[in-house]
């Protein structure tokens, strides 16, 4: 869990603190406790030394000797025992190592030893240690084992600073020797992962290009990508910059100014983190101040947030996309076989200047905005329109963002990769335009939006019983309660099947119980473990 959270001891707090009772000082420890009180108080004078021994190794036997209580779940996402983990640990048990022997010393010594020396007792001459107080020793020590991760962390802190810090000078020193390396960063509240693919997949038809895998969109992930992919020959570098907390764009563009900064969007995502939409809008226009003199700023032009950064600079070009842009799309349609529109480029008078019909695989309305961001890069570096289109033909779907595959005799819609409102009733209209099959979603619902959650998931959950899709699996029950209220709150909704699972394991057993050949089904979010209830 310290891990999922990204090291962050802020937030492993919050999490255990919300988890206390079932992963701190569970209700097992407790049990333990009162087992050896009762054994000490009530028992201690009736039975022998040798049978205390051997209840308290019974007992600790089968609470020590079975893992599995460590992971009462599946995991999703695994540990990885990455160097900072290696790292921690030696910290972790440099800690833990006294206690133990201090602890173990006290349960060693004659002051705790209960045995009545006018008793004959065989045994006493072998065993030397409470058998009690050396039970209470390990459980006490397992209840600490959190609280622990917290100094070590704190230990650990300036030493993976320095080593952070040296891998950031490495990537600035990397990046200052390619003096013609053109940097293009985007960030944006969603579709960030999108759009740098098809802006990769529109460059690298005629240009060498070195992009960021994946999600990669923090200092340590752009660091990697720098020191260790990018190469002398590569012509451009795109970079995904992702937010969380205030200052993180400017973080990351010091490791590489943009030459070219393109902001997708501003929606309520992270709105935990970050506290208001106001304050999402001010982190990402750090991109606009960040920008390189004389460089490129593509705006989505149907955002009104949008569309005002960048403005109070005179020496960079803002180009729009959008309705009212310089790349626009036309007679837009979109079913379950892909998207298909008219892509038109205007010139500073507003002429067309070049047209084409753009077919592509990908599902949604929203990829339509991703297209024309990644067109309008593509233009910047002088590629024209026809050399889009092709490309965007061959596009694939991005990796559980809206990704359409088959699964035995299922076709599932894969969008499992942070939900937003915009995006996930976007993928319920399209699970919704099949016409062929019943219609099934598996969701958790949304996160982190703050105190507007709760809202958000409740339109949610109208979205879906408007949709009339044959049957609705919510993941969590306390979490997915908005949307269930949803649900019910509209007339179809009433009428619409819902079962509640309480992981994404047992919502896949609902599944195969009721899915039958020809159904389809939109996995919308995949929530880490550490909100699993």
């Amino acid at each position: 869990m310290f891990q999922q959270h990204g090291y962050k001891t802020h937030e492993f707090r919050r999490w255990a603190v919300s988890n206390f009772s079932e992963r701190v000082v569970t209700s097992e420890h407790i049990l333990m406790n009162v087992i050896i009180l009762c054994m000490i108080y009530f028992l201690s004078t009736t039975v022998t030394f040798a049978t205390g021994v051997i209840i308290m190794f019974s007992f600790t036997a089968v609470w020590f000797g079975d893992l599995s209580r460590y992971k009462t779940k599946q995991d999703k996402k695994p540990l990885v025992f990455t160097s900072r983990v290696n790292r921690l640990t030696i910290t972790f048990i440099i800690l833990i190592a006294p206690l133990y022997y201090f602890l173990f010393s006290f349960s060693f010594s004659d002051h705790l030893i209960y045995l009545n020396p006018n008793i004959y007792e065989p045994v006493g001459n072998f065993l030397t240690a409470d058998p009690y107080f050396l039970t209470f020793t390990l459980v006490l020590v397992d209840i600490l084992i959190p609280f622990l991760l917290f100094p070590a962390a704190w230990l650990m802190k300036p030493v993976e600073s320095t080593i952070q810090n040296g891998f950031k000078r490495q990537a600035r020193k990397k990046i200052a020797s390619m003096p013609n390396l053109k940097v293009v960063a985007i960030t944006g509240s969603y579709g960030k992962t999108s759009t740098k693919f098809v802006i990769d997949s529109f460059l690298k038809e005629r240009m060498q290009v070195c992009v960021t895998p994946g999600s990669y969109n923090t200092p340590m992930g752009i660091c990697k990508v720098i020191n260790n992919d990018l190469k002398a020959h590569h012509q451009v570098l795109i970079l995904e910059m992702g937010a969380r907390y205030k200052g993180n764009i400017k973080e990351l563009c010091e490791l590489a100014k943009p030459d070219i900064s393109v902001i997708t969007n501003v929606g309520i995502s992270h709105l935990e983190t970050f506290g208001s939409k106001e304050a999402v809008a001010k982190e990402k226009s750090t991109l606009a101040y960040e920008l390189k003199p004389g460089g490129s700023l593509i705006l989505n032009g149907d955002d009104p947030v949008v569309t005002q950064m960048g403005s109070h600079r005179n020496d960079i070009k803002r180009i729009f996309i959008g309705e009212s842009g310089q790349i626009t799309a036309r007679n837009v349609t979109v079913d379950q076989n892909g998207t298909k529109f008219q892509m038109e480029w205007l010139d500073d008078s507003g002429k067309v200047e070049q047209s084409e019909t753009i077919q592509t695989q990908l599902l949604g309305a929203h990829n339509v905005q991703n297209l024309l961001l990644g067109a309008a890069v593509a233009r910047d570096f002088g590629i024209r329109l026809r050399t889009v289109s092709i490309a965007a033909s061959a596009l694939e779907p991005v990796e559980h963002r809206l990704e359409l595959k088959k699964r035995g005799d299922l076709t599932v819609i894969n969008d499992a990769f942070n939900s937003n409102p915009v995006g996930a009733k976007n993928a319920v209209d399209i699970l919704a335009s099949f016409e062929r099959g019943r219609r099934i979603i598996i969701t958790p619902g949304m996160v982190e939006l703050g105190d507007i959650e709760e809202q958000e998931n409740f339109k949610f959950g109208e979205h879906i019983g408007n949709a009339n899709l044959e049957l609705v699996i919510l993941v969590g029950k306390e979490r997915t309660q908005p949307i269930y209220d949803g649900i019910l709150s509209v007339k179809n909704g009433r009428e619409t099947d819902v079962k509640v699972a309480d992981s994404l394991f047992e919502a896949n057993k609902l599944l195969k119980d009721f899915a039958r050949p020809g159904d389809v089904v939109l996995y919308e979010n995949d929530l880490p473990d550490s909100y699993n209830e």
